[in-house]
């Protein structure tokens, strides 16, 4: 298992003995789900920014970010790569954050890629994206869903600062896109596999104790 540099272990223990003792409880279920080795895509629900940090504290292993690149402005974004994120352009075909989690997926490592995308708002799930099915497909890589609640009470959408809630991660069984569509060239399959992270995603935030509507529900 690879649990990161001393660097990545040291933030990892601050962020989880300090922060989210301040902000939390936080409470983790079905640990044991965790993919401790092999090329693993972690693909939690997106309530807030703290969920990259949250999810990275829960997890044994140590994981790498994708993440939008608005957010590696100075300062930020030196210690953000230093913990092993890289960025993407959101809305837009990036074949270079593509070929990054490709070659670190092939290095059998974790890479955390949000299927919405983008922050939802604690009421209903965000359409997923093409993203996580990709490079499921591409690679063999198991996908990791993670449901969770509470961040979007801790650092909500349009809220500057974040405050105390108690918070909640369910770590969902690992899945492969073979497990779910046979023949890789199936036009669409992408769609059907969506459709089971979605359900499966939609399970564990239940479980969580926070259930979400599907993008296409009211």
């Amino acid at each position: 298992m690879n649990s990161g540099s001393l660097w990545y272990r040291a933030v990892r223990w601050f962020v989880r003995s300090v922060v989210l003792n301040i902000l939390g409880p936080v409470r983790v279920m079905n640990e044991e789900n965790e993919p401790l080795v092999g090329p693993v895509i972690v693909a939690p629900i997106h309530l807030s920014y703290l969920d990259p940090p949250l999810v990275a504290c829960c997890m044994r292993r140590a994981i790498t970010f994708m993440a939008k690149e608005e957010l590696f402005k100075p300062g930020l974004g030196a210690l953000i790569r230093s913990l092993g994120a890289f960025p993407v352009q959101r809305g837009a075909g990036d074949t270079e954050a593509i070929r990054i989690a490709l070659k670190l997926l092939e290095e059998g490592r974790a890479v955390l890629l949000f299927p919405e995308g983008t922050r939802g708002d604690g009421v209903k799930m965000g359409k997923l994206t093409a993203g996580v099915a990709m490079l499921a497909r591409r690679t063999g890589a198991r996908v990791f869903p993670i449901g969770i609640r509470g961040c979007e009470k801790v650092w909500p959408r349009h809220q500057k600062w974040p405050r105390r809630s108690p918070i909640t991660v369910v770590f969902g069984a690992p899945m492969t896109y073979a497990e779910v569509v046979a023949d890789p060239k199936d036009k669409e399959g992408r769609e059907r596999f969506n459709a089971e992270l979605e359900r499966r995603l939609l399970a564990l935030n239940e479980e969580a104790g926070l259930p979400l509507k599907t993008a296409s529900k009211t």
